[in-house]
Parts: structure tokens; sequence; C-alpha cells
């Protein structure tokens, strides 16, 4: 891979990881376990992902986390606790991609993408708001699923192709900035209807 392309599929990873850090892991560790993803001599670090053990471990957490998010305000609780540790995760997974000899691509990439994490895992958490008001159960299960494959599919888009996996992955930080700030609007709308009058 080219040092475009491995910037390329540190943004992918890392606005995934908003989303779904533990698949995310997941799949990158099983890509390298079965070689669909030759890492340049100097990213050994992002080698641990494929350790049996963090398989099994992030496996079994994105099972988990698979059923909580489909569950109404139960999503929303596992969000708030992931609040910190998807951007953590986010930035460390674009932190391990990129070339350890500089610096300064290194300190670009794990706050862009601990910054791209955070705000897909906003605009997740504000969508999630918006859909766990609505009194039926499908709705949450239909987003909750979607966002499971479009994971799914993003990575495999990113190791096939990174750059044209980045380009989703800013049109989708574009659409999370619009879910947050749709979602504050609507949080605002809320609380004006309950209390008309104001303080």
């Amino acid at each position: 891979m080219t040092g475009v392309n491995l910037l390329a599929l540190a943004a992918s990873t890392s606005l995934l990881a908003g989303w779904r850090l533990y698949l995310v892991t997941f799949l990158t560790g099983l890509a390298m376990k079965l070689d669909w993803l030759p890492l340049p001599e100097q990213l050994h670090g992002l080698a641990v992902l494929a350790n049996p053990w963090i398989l099994v471990l992030s496996g079994a957490a994105a099972l988990f986390e698979f059923f909580a998010d489909k569950i109404a305000w139960v999503d929303s609780v596992w969000d708030g606790i992931h609040t910190l540790v998807r951007p953590l995760g986010g930035a460390l997974l674009a932190l391990a991609i990129v070339d350890p000899r500089r610096p300064e691509w290194q300190v670009a990439a794990f706050l862009l993408g601990g910054g791209a994490a955070f705000v897909a895992h906003a605009g997740k958490a504000g969508a999630r708001t918006l859909v766990n008001a609505s009194p039926e159960p499908f709705s949450n299960i239909a987003v909750s699923t979607g966002e499971d494959i479009a994971t799914a599919g993003l990575m495999a888009l990113a190791l096939a192709n990174p750059i044209a996996a980045a380009l989703v992955a800013l049109i989708l930080v574009l659409a999370s900035l619009w879910l947050v700030l749709a979602a504050r609007r609507f949080v605002r709308r809320i609380t004006t209807r309950m209390n008309p009058t104001g303080p």
C-alpha cells in the first residue's frame, strides 16, 4: 500500500470506529489474519489485532454490541458509555496505520482519526435520539442493521480501495455533522414544547 492508501485506510477505519469500534477491530484483525490486508514492515504494531485473543474479544464485543444496539434506549446508554471509547479507539487505529517514522503524520492521524470517530459517534448517537422518540421498535432495528451493513461494506471497500472508502467516509462525516445538528434542533423543539414559557 502506498502512503496515500494508508492515510485513506486510516481515515476510513477511524470513522467507522465511531459507529462500530469492535466490529472494525474484529474485521481489521481478521483481514490481517487471512492476509487480506498486507501490512508494510513499519506497521507491525497493528498485527496485534490478528492475535487470536484479540479476535475473540473484539468478536464477542461486536456480537454483544450487535444486540445491544437493536434495543431502544439501551443503544443510547451503550453510546453514552462509548463516548470516550470510540474516539480513542478510532484515534489509536489511525495512529497504528500510518508510518511511525513520520511523527507529523502520526500526530495528524491521531487527531484527525479521533475527531472523525467522535463526529461519527456523535452523529450516530444523535440519530438514535431521533429514532428512539418513535413509539415503535422496528425503526431502531432497521437503523442499527443499516449501520451494521454499512460498516461491514465500507470496511470491505477500505481494504479493496482505500481512497474510494475515504471519499465515502468524508461524505459520512458530513452526514454525521448534519445528524448532530438535526438532533440538537429536535431536542430544542421538544424542550420548548415541554416548557413554552421558558425560564
